[in-house]
């Protein structure tokens, strides 16, 4: 009798909890618009089978085979991928808002102080008043001027050890030179110190940080995987948390210090040499005078890591690609030095104030920026609420990835895409947004990236200083190699080498540096 009782019961419950299922899968708000073109899946992984090689490439590759929008799912994450103007403007313009927000990534949480920080932070009123410091306060035009001579002292030290060194056929690797090169003047704008080369004050600091920031950097690429199947915690990648805890915490001590040191500097009112130019640390301290309640350490250290690892490592591989790409077209290396030439002249090195009158100088730079953006697909968006893009409906929480990379080298877009033509740029109007959408290689909308002005006038002055003092070669016969690197970057494979000397006619002005 129990048992009938039992089996009875078992069934009632069975009989109410299907129905409440089906009744509320009925009365489930079915979107009206339909969803997104998608490749096959697989249990668990999804399509993150289908990713092989650098991820612009393979999503590149799904673009054609599958329209300008496709769905994906990289393990747990619904993913969107965008690779047309129109759809585009729909993003950042009527969708701007809903993918205002960021993905919830493993490095944005302990490198990027939970998430509070610019690029990581969800669009809000802490976000809002990020973008103003960044925008205003610390990269503003005035702002940017007032550091320039930073960056020409830096290029100059730069330009004056490649003299110092140069012998009949110098072979010089560049990628570790611009690497040095961006975060030196980074470092210096933000704190006052130099990490590499001369002058560096403390070398125990400069070789920590250095050291860390570059572990931090591999660590943020090799935990990407998690972000996309957290089971793989369980069976094996635990440590990447903890290394990166761990690294987490050097570098925080490193940067407290710098703040440390600014703080007392000021309150004891004695300053010498770098310390008495104003930094951007110093303009934080500043603002944290009037409100100190939201200028915490924290707060101020967010903004350093943000400023050294989005300014830098963007900058020197823009460089690497431009040189490269010059290697590889030494007639386009000619007609930049002719406009040097005449606009600047061989009496003084180029400076900053000089980039307006070089044209051609900026239209090379355009043109590596379309053929070999810093940030192929964007940083990550995420939309906050569901929506429609082209038709389609895109649930709340599903990771937007732009392919401007795609854009790019689109031929329905650019005539002979893949070509390097800086001509191609002649007479257009760069303010125009983003050329209908089709060249955004900083982003477009609330989230583009406030720094483009700074890394426009780096990327222009160093360029066209080494355009302006050495003869550039090939290492060997052979056309530069200019595979593409992985990840959500796009460095180039394989270190660039190449050999130069000084001009003859610029030999005078080296000599003086």
């Amino acid at each position: 009798m129990d048992d009938i009782i039992f089996y009875f019961y078992s069934a009632l419950f069975f009989f109410f909890f299907s129905s409440f299922f089906v009744v509320s899968k009925l009365l489930q708000k079915k979107p009206s618009h339909p969803k997104p073109p998608a490749p096959p899946s697989l249990p668990v992984l999804g399509h993150l089978h289908l990713l092989k090689g650098p991820l612009h490439l393979s999503l590149s590759a799904l673009s054609r085979r599958y329209g300008p929008l496709v769905s994906l799912r990289l393990g747990i994450r619904p993913v969107l991928v965008v690779s047309s103007p129109s759809l585009v403007e729909e993003c950042f313009t009527k969708n701007d808002i809903i993918f205002a927000n960021r993905p919830r990534f493993i490095s944005g949480k302990y490198i990027n102080f939970n998430y509070s920080t610019l690029i990581w932070s969800s669009y809000g009123p802490h976000w809002r008043n990020l973008r103003r410091i960044a925008v205003i306060e610390l990269l503003s035009s005035n702002r940017i001027h007032m550091l320039s001579s930073v960056r020409s002292e830096e290029t100059r030290a730069l330009v004056k050890e490649l003299f110092r060194d140069s012998g009949l056929r110098k072979v010089v690797e560049l990628k570790q030179k611009f690497s040095e090169l961006t975060l030196n003047m980074l470092i210096r704008m933000i704190a006052g110190k130099r990490y590499y080369g001369e002058r560096v004050v403390d070398l125990e600091e400069a070789r920590r940080f250095r050291e860390v920031m570059k572990e931090l950097s591999a660590l943020s690429y090799e935990s990407k995987l998690l972000d996309f199947l957290p089971v793989l915690r369980w069976v094996g990648f635990k440590g990447v948390e903890k290394r990166m805890i761990r690294l987490v915490k050097k570098r925080d001590v490193l940067l407290q210090s710098l703040i440390d040191e600014h703080t007392k500097k000021k309150d004891g009112g004695f300053e010498s040499g770098e310390m008495k130019k104003k930094t951007l640390v110093d303009v934080l301290l500043s603002l944290r005078e009037t409100e100190p309640e939201y200028y915490t350490e924290e707060i101020i250290k967010g903004i350093i890591t943000v400023l050294v690892g989005a300014g830098s490592g963007t900058s020197s591989m823009a460089m690497e690609w431009a040189m490269s790409l010059l290697l590889n077209n030494p007639e386009v290396t000619k007609k930049a030095k002719a406009e040097l030439d005449i606009q600047v002249g061989k009496d003084r090195l180029l400076r900053e104030s000089d980039l307006d009158r070089l044209p051609y100088l900026q239209n090379i730079i355009h043109e590596t920026l379309r053929l070999y953006p810093a940030a192929p697909l964007l940083v990550p968006h995420e939309s906050s609420e569901e929506c429609t893009l082209g038709g389609f409906h895109v649930p709340r929480g599903t990771m937007l990835l732009v392919n401007m990379w795609a854009i790019h080298k689109d031929p329905n877009l650019w005539s002979d895409p893949t070509s390097f033509k800086p001509e191609r740029f002649e007479g257009v109007e760069m303010d125009k947004v983003g050329l209908n959408f089709k060249f955004l290689p900083f982003g477009y909308g609330r989230r583009s990236c406030p720094g483009m002005g700074m890394a426009m006038k780096v990327v222009g002055l160093v360029l066209g200083t080494l355009i302006q003092c050495f003869e550039w070669e090939r290492v060997g016969e052979e056309k530069v190699d200019m595979v593409e690197g992985g990840g959500f970057t796009m460095p180039k494979a394989h270190p660039l080498e190449a050999i130069y000397r000084p001009y003859a006619d610029m030999i005078g002005v080296l000599s003086r540096l």
